[in-house]
């Protein structure tokens, strides 16, 4: 856990529970994000990161606990007034052009940025009078990263933002991001590129089952996992690989496989002995998304081994 700052919190949720339907989305969760923070949440498909989201953002209500936002309620028009939101699913009228949709969205704030600033943040240039209809996906999430950051805001929510953008589109929106977070805006982003959540964040927050398992910067997120990753394609079981020489975490991703080790000779020696058809092998130091992978993983074995003795 990083320390606490003396600043009061942008955004936060304390003890929040929240169920979505039967399913207990967030089972006490614990989150605050400060002024010039960026912090990435991360963590599995129904991890809890969409609620977490919503509630910061006033969609939802927690069951029990607290959402505060500027230090109310986020449903507070107030509040609302200072945060820009970027959702996965939002969408866009087809008949607008990207010029009128901008400037509309600029007239619900009270103090908005102009809107050739909003064009050039957003890399918008030469796309003005297009309407949004006619935009690619990759074009469609640049509009609405302009919305977002229209009103100049203080707390700014990006949820997957660069989907569907190519690389030079993602670091545009990447160097953005850095301007605000410089001027002192607080970022929540969810991503699962991980190098994304690496480049832009300086706290990481990883959840799953509605609770957070690890919080820190990137680098004690990646401290905490074996530091040296081996990978490659090969004809060995999983348990087979989790077997070898000083193999601490074993992950797939379609047919290559990826080892965490503590000693990659050691590894190497055995897995080149007991598999000869080895190939595309890559050493290299644990990433970020080796470490989410492996703290997930040892947080639903742990899980699963506490359901085991209950029964």
């Amino acid at each position: 856990m990083l320390p606490l700052s003396s600043e009061p919190p942008i955004a936060m949720l304390s003890k929040v529970l929240k169920r979505r339907g039967a399913t207990l989305a967030l089972n006490g969760l614990d989150l605050a994000i400060q002024p010039g923070q960026c912090v990435a949440l991360l963590g599995p498909n129904g991890a809890g990161k969409s609620t977490s989201v919503a509630l910061l953002t006033g969609r939802l209500r927690p069951e029990a606990g607290e959402a505060f936002l500027f230090g109310g309620d986020p449903r507070a028009l107030a509040g609302r007034g200072r945060m820009g939101v970027m959702l996965q699913t939002a969408g866009l009228p087809n008949t607008l052009s990207v010029r009128e949709q901008i400037d509309l969205f600029r007239g619900y704030y009270r103090k908005p940025r102009s809107l050739d600033e909003v064009v050039r943040l957003a890399g918008l240039e030469g796309l003005e009078k297009r309407r949004c209809g006619a935009l690619s996906g990759g074009q469609q999430r640049r509009v609405q990263f302009a919305l977002a950051i229209a009103g100049r805001p203080d707390f700014l929510v990006l949820d997957e933002p660069t989907t569907g953008m190519d690389i030079d589109a993602r670091r545009a929106l990447w160097s953005a991001v850095r301007s605000e977070i410089a001027r002192g805006c607080a970022v929540l982003l969810t991503t699962h590129h991980l190098d994304e959540a690496e480049a832009l964040a300086d706290r990481i927050v990883v959840i799953d089952h509605g609770q957070v398992i690890a919080d820190g910067t990137p680098e004690a997120i990646k401290a905490r996992v074996s530091g040296v990753a081996i990978r490659c394609r090969t004809c060995l079981s999983d348990a087979e690989l989790a077997s070898l020489a000083r193999v601490t975490g074993v992950s797939r991703d379609g047919g290559k496989v990826t080892l965490l080790t503590t000693s990659a000779p050691a590894t190497l020696r055995e897995l080149l002995a007991r598999d000869e058809t080895v190939d595309d092998l890559i050493v290299s130091g644990a990433s970020l998304e080796d470490a989410v992978t492996r703290l997930v993983q040892a947080g639903q074995a742990a899980a699963l081994q506490r359901q085991t003795e209950a029964a």
